[in-house]
């Protein structure tokens, strides 16, 4: 099995795994330097005015330039050293510890406290956006970052519970006691609660009427409303997709993301960490329910627009974490075009960079020899999504690590369909050599008996067709064939 880093995170400057306690030493919660004095008071001007262009400069210029200087090892001031700043208003103050709570996964290592609190905070966030009036316009690039990180933060919290061994008597007396914090219903009954509140669907279906704007204006409100709770609500299709990814439920996920019609451009393609994400999510997704075709064809379509634009991001917070899932996305389209090979549906700019890459393993991958499936087994491993076991430990000794075994039961699971794949390799090979033949030669030629190679054409005919999300069957073979009564 391929040895990688199974906790590797989903943005960019993770730390490396450790329990120690994040204050650095020195670090004053207390102390606010003149510099995020002037921060917390223009930022929170510009929230009330509705200023969404000098937000998003804030959010995305003044942040991440104060944290390099000034907080670079540290965590940001306490809200409650700010809260005064900014008449303790209490949403901002909520905005504030979501950015701060971010930082600190960034930068630093949370304790299983701070890995509580941030799910505290979240939980008062969407409540505030769900049932409060939230008079507010943000960026969607704010929008979507509230989104990813609550959702990996709960992937990292069910890989942090997942190690028990070395858990102390203190941290499991905590997670005892906290044993709601980041569990999975409440995590996707918050995605699903903005879906439902923000109306999203029916706004879409609207929209292809004629009869409301939403893609056209980015999400954003120009009539003085607020586009938090429905752009939100967006984003969480997306999460959700992400989190039944990570729990190995691709079809849930993939009916999730339904109502975004991925062909087009939308709002998700307004920001590029979430491009990003709902493509490697959704064409993974269809990888493991053996629908290659739509896979290759959409991570054809995203790896060319990364080669396009990737210089344009240098500079972005998110430009690592770009490269990384461009990378992985490669390799998924190797396996992709391994087990379905429809070159063809792939531009020849992300093929020259493919064969690149991945041009000799993918022709030592059509063997299907122990060689061949050590590669896809590799690939498989660097590329996919880190899997989680959302359920609580049993805090009963002995205690055990657990991080591991949704991976391995899904890299079990894409193996298993990689061995089944190896009866189809020569009967591919004669199919496209031959506009017809007799059952009989073909078995001479295969050296199996008839009835041996009826039920291997049957599993053909099985395995290059698959059901795709409205029920229809579907055909991702690149040759196909039918018998005759002759036969």
């Amino acid at each position: 099995m391929a040895a990688y880093d199974y906790d590797e995170p989903s943005a960019t400057h993770r730390p490396a795994s450790s329990d120690a306690p994040s204050q650095e030493p020195g670090y004053d919660p207390n102390h606010v330097p003149d510099s995020v004095k002037s921060f917390v008071v223009h930022l929170y001007r510009h929230i009330r005015e509705k200023n969404v262009y000098e937000i998003h400069q804030m959010y995305e210029t003044s942040f991440q330039g104060i944290s390099e200087r000034l907080f670079k090892d540290t965590p940001w001031p306490s809200v409650d050293a700010v809260a005064h700043h900014v008449d303790n208003d209490h949403v901002f103050c909520l905005l504030y510890r979501e950015m701060w709570f971010r930082h600190l996964y960034a930068r630093l290592q949370p304790t299983l406290k701070q890995r509580i609190d941030s799910w505290d905070n979240y939980c008062s966030l969407f409540q505030v956006v769900l049932h409060g009036v939230v008079n507010m316009q943000l960026p969607n690039q704010w929008l979507w970052d509230m989104v990813d990180e609550f959702v990996y933060q709960f992937q990292s919290f069910c890989q942090y519970r997942a190690k028990m061994k070395n858990k102390t008597e203190q941290e499991i007396a905590l997670l005892r006691q906290f044993d709601q914090a980041w569990n999975v219903y409440g995590v996707l009954n918050f995605l699903q609660a903005l879906v439902e509140k923000s109306a999203i669907i029916q706004i879409l279906e609207h929209e292809k009427e004629g009869l409301e704007q939403f893609t056209a204006t980015d999400g954003y409100d120009y009539s003085g409303g607020s586009n938090v709770l429905k752009v939100l609500g967006y984003f969480s299709m997306v999460g959700l997709l992400r989190v039944h990814c990570l729990l190995g439920d691709y079809h849930t996920g993939l009916k999730c993301l339904q109502p975004i019609d991925i062909t087009q451009q939308g709002v998700y393609t307004s920001v590029i960490g979430s491009h990003i994400t709902t493509i490697y999510h959704y064409g993974f997704a269809n990888l493991m329910l053996r629908r290659y075709v739509e896979a290759i064809r959409e991570f054809n379509k995203i790896l060319l627009y990364i080669y396009k634009t990737k210089q344009y991001h240098q500079k972005s917070p998110q430009y690592e974490q770009i490269l990384k899932k461009n990378e992985q996305m490669y390799a998924l389209l190797a396996i992709s075009l391994s087990l379905c090979p429809q070159v063809k549906l792939v531009e020849e700019t992300v093929n020259s960079q493919l064969r690149e890459k991945y041009g000799e393993k993918m022709i030592r991958m059509q063997r299907y020899d122990d060689e061949a499936f050590a590669i896809y087994d590799e690939l498989f491993s660097y590329a996919c999504p880190k899997f989680i076991t959302p359920s609580a430990p049993s805090f009963e000794e002995p205690l055990v690590n657990y991080n591991q075994d949704a991976y391995r039961l899904q890299l079990k699971l894409f193996l298993y369909e990689v061995k089944q794949q190896q009866l189809l390799s020569g009967v591919r090979t004669f199919l496209k050599v031959y506009s017809s033949i007799s059952l009989g030669n073909l078995a001479k030629y295969m050296e199996v008996d008839e009835s041996k190679l009826r039920t291997i054409l049957l599993t053909y005919k099985h395995k290059t067709h698959a059901v795709d999300t409205d029920g229809k069957t579907i055909s991702n073979a690149d040759v196909d064939f039918y018998m005759n009564d002759v036969c």
